[in-house]
């Protein structure tokens, strides 16, 4: 099969469009063959590399993906060949005590698709059929491919762990992230009011397209938690989607009184100072989310076939260059999903 992947480390001159083997099914899995996938900052990352990742090489990026099957290993009762699906990267053991609860997104052994195992960008990958959501049959592949990983996340980040409600004010700091933008879309859905703090114009343009109310230009406003207390009548957000770390300090100061900061990752860095009074003193909540449960990707993803929610779509590539997909992405340019034509 052709595949992208890399045998070590490195900036995207490591990537090569190569002809790896296809993997065949294993008792409960089946072999996809993959039509798109799509790019997250997390494949840049691990094709960066980082202390302590280990990986079987040469590794294959790319976490989301959809396709149709095209063969059955044993014992593979709900799916067929032909049935076209969309994947959750969110790998549970599906035998650990928290697998067997419905958490597998705390699996003792958890893995996420493309970041510790190959991932999608390539022309066919095995996976367990638990892992796969059935797509009607007029559903496009890119669009379920640029929406299973950022939807979920956003979903079990927003409304099942942050308990986002209608009527509330959120804020989401920035526009263009692939999170971001589900994010807004997932809280004009619930009926909350939007407030994006974006890097520039044009993005904010964007995502007032997609429902936001209140714009801030961060490159203009440089203390935007001042900016976001004015524009609530100085009474600040219910909660906060920020998914940077850096900005922490800033989050913690735009939120109202029991007001809650969800994350579901650190794109800015990892380890950064906050004032701790402003959680004791205001009673907030900062809440942690990785991916979501496969109950979660289930009810989101019905959402999704339904026209109820959507991808947002920046642009799309062949799969041989997904190196040029990267360092558009790396370098903030999209706005949405960028996804890979296999």
């Amino acid at each position: 099969m052709k595949t992208i992947l890399f045998h070590q480390h490195g900036g995207t001159e490591v990537l090569e469009y190569l002809d790896f083997p296809t993997p065949q099914p294993k008792t409960g899995e089946v072999l996809i063959r993959l039509r798109a996938a799509a790019l997250n900052r997390m494949d840049v990352f691990v094709r960066n590399g980082w202390p302590g990742l280990k990986l079987e090489m040469p590794h294959i990026n790319g976490a989301d993906g959809a396709g149709e099957i095209i063969s059955c290993g044993e014992d593979v009762v709900k799916f067929k060949i032909g049935d076209r699906v969309a994947i959750n990267a969110n790998l549970g053991c599906g035998q650990c005590e928290y697998c067997l609860n419905g958490q597998d997104n705390l699996c003792r052994k958890w893995h996420l698709l493309g970041e510790t195992i190959r991932g999608t960008y390539a022309e066919y990958i095995c996976l367990p059929v638990r892992q796969l959501y059935k797509l009607p049959a007029d559903f496009d592949f890119h669009a379920s491919a640029a929406a299973a990983l950022v939807y979920q996340t956003a979903w079990h980040s927003m409304v099942k762990r942050g308990g986002l409600k209608a009527g509330e004010t959120v804020a989401i700091i920035g526009a263009g992230g692939g999170v971001n933008s589900a994010s807004i879309r997932i809280a004009k859905y619930l009926g909350a009011h939007v407030v994006v703090i974006g890097s520039n114009s044009k993005k904010l343009k964007k995502a007032e397209s997609l429902g936001a109310d209140i714009l801030i230009d961060r490159s203009k406003e440089e203390d935007w938690s001042k900016t976001v207390f004015i524009a609530t009548e100085k009474l600040g957000v219910d909660v906060v989607v920020d998914n940077v770390g850096t900005t922490f300090p800033l989050s913690l100061r735009a939120l109202k009184k029991g007001g809650r900061l969800l994350t579901v990752g650190n794109s800015g860095a990892p380890r950064f100072e906050i004032d701790n009074r402003f959680i004791f003193a205001k009673h907030l909540s900062i809440i942690g989310s990785t991916m979501s449960t496969r109950a979660d990707f289930s009810e989101v993803m019905d959402l999704v076939v339904a026209g109820k929610l959507q991808a947002v779509i920046d642009s799309t590539f062949p799969l041989k260059e997904a190196a040029a997909a990267q360092e558009r992405l790396w370098n903030g340019e999209n706005f949405g999903k960028i996804t890979l034509d296999i």
